[in-house]
């Protein structure tokens, strides 16, 4: 323990954070086979064989935690779906909006909020995971539940509830002490836990002539074409040129210059959480419709609009990834308070007047920026799914799971580079002190 004390006490600030997020998520790999006391793996993994669908996207997002029935089968889902419900509610209430203005102590007091939320969505979700488990029929002889009752169903709700607050914890503490989004981190790792079990499938297909060579060259080339679509768009721009006046002496009087800068607008400035959002939504219909069975035709008819690949299913899903990419966007990009901004500092937009004209031109822009990247996420995430569902291209890799984990690697990258840039200026800001203590 001493050794390890002094070689971590060595490393950079930089390299403590990736050493302390590459700990946090071997952790949660190895709390996602810890087993849900009382349940019979097997007989629920055989629910999941050759489900590609809905629950099967539900199951790559948690590595593999709900086929295999971990305590962490519910994964960081309740905190997303808590985190959607608050941010709704944020936006129409008044309350809410006033304490989220209140800056540190305002966000603080939200997340305390969402997370008392997602433990309750997680307990309700845990109960039906439990009853559907109870009622599931025999698999080769074999019950899911070994001794069901009202024994099973709380140590099942306390089993869940126990391991999605874990999770939620290990995500804040990959935010606040490593590097990357905590939470977008641990998706993206069960998703590259279930690439290769995804890429053997695909090739014991074509190993049994299901898939031809061609077919298997042109799903390759496909995901080759969606990484490389997902690289240009997240780092796509649009630059809106600023101008800052400034006097300078010339000549015994006053001249007025003007320096240049660029505010950057990014073309998907929701980055990976609309189609996150999109998809938790989604799947509690299904994930419902898995574990708690009903005869009621209603009931029915609901899940049946719900199925994945249905013409159904793809309209509200690409109604949900527009509505949340717009949402998000409002979140993080405030036209009133940039307008302000530049005002107060002097800055202005060529041609626009800045105050309420600054405020209207970047409303426009932003509006017409987001419906490119909305294009570019429809493309994404829900051209995968008509090709697999409506036309049979064996797809084994979604576009929502290629777009998370590239998502997440180039925002983890650029956090890594401003970790550097920062490093280098501290560096050069401590040579400069020195150099100035000699002067004379």
């Amino acid at each position: 323990m001493s050794l390890f004390n002094g070689v971590f006490s060595k490393m950079s600030d930089l390299q403590k954070r990736i050493v302390f997020t590459l700990l946090a998520l071997l952790i949660y790999r190895i709390g996602s086979f810890i087993p849900l006391p009382g349940v019979n793996a097997s007989a629920v993994m055989h629910l999941f064989q050759g489900d590609f669908g809905l629950m099967g996207m539900f199951d790559a997002f948690s590595g593999g935690s709900l086929s295999r029935m971990s305590i962490m089968a519910l994964n960081i889902f309740p905190y997303i779906s808590a985190s959607i419900v608050i941010q709704l509610l944020t936006a129409t209430s008044k309350g809410l909006a006033e304490l989220r203005k209140e800056g540190e102590s305002g966000r603080i007091k939200i997340n305390q909020y969402t997370r008392y939320l997602a433990v309750v969505l997680c307990a309700v979700q845990a109960w039906a995971v439990a009853s559907g488990l109870e009622a599931m029929a025999p698999v080769n002889g074999q019950f899911a539940v070994i001794n069901p009752g009202l024994g099973f169903k709380i140590s099942t709700v306390i089993a869940l509830v126990g391991g999605t607050a874990f999770v939620m914890w290990l995500a804040e503490q990959i935010t606040a002490r490593g590097i990357g989004q905590g939470a977008s981190l641990l998706i993206m790792a069960g998703i590259i836990a279930e690439v290769p079990g995804g890429l053997i499938r695909l090739l014991e297909l074509g190993g049994v002539g299901q898939i031809s060579p061609f077919m298997m060259i042109l799903i390759i080339a496909f995901v080759i074409g969606i990484i490389a679509l997902i690289a240009f768009f997240e780092q796509a721009q649009r630059r809106i040129q600023i101008l800052y006046p400034r006097q300078t002496a010339a000549m015994g009087g006053a001249a007025a210059q003007a320096s240049s800068s660029y505010l950057p607008l990014k073309v998907n400035m929701s980055g990976v959480m609309g189609p996150v959002f999109a998809s938790s939504i989604m799947m509690l219909p299904a994930f419902v419709g898995k574990f708690a069975t009903s005869d009621n035709v209603y009931v029915q008819q609901l899940l049946a609009f719900f199925t994945y690949g249905t013409w159904s299913y793809i309209g509200l899903f690409t109604l949900l990834v527009a509505f949340f990419a717009f949402f998000q966007t409002a979140v993080i990009f405030n036209s009133e308070d940039t307008a302000n901004q530049l005002k107060n500092n002097g800055g202005y937009i060529p041609g626009i007047r800045p105050g309420e004209q600054t405020q209207h031109f970047l409303d426009n822009l932003v509006s017409r920026t987001t419906v490119i990247g909305v294009l570019y996420l429809v493309a994404v995430c829900v051209v995968p799914i008509v090709l697999n569902a409506q036309f049979g291209v064996p797809i084994m890799i979604g576009g929502t799971s290629v777009l998370i984990v590239a998502g997440v690697a180039l925002d983890t990258m650029t956090q890594i580079q401003s970790h550097l840039i920062a490093k280098q200026y501290a560096s050069v800001i401590k040579k400069a002190n020195r150099r100035g203590r000699f002067r004379v």
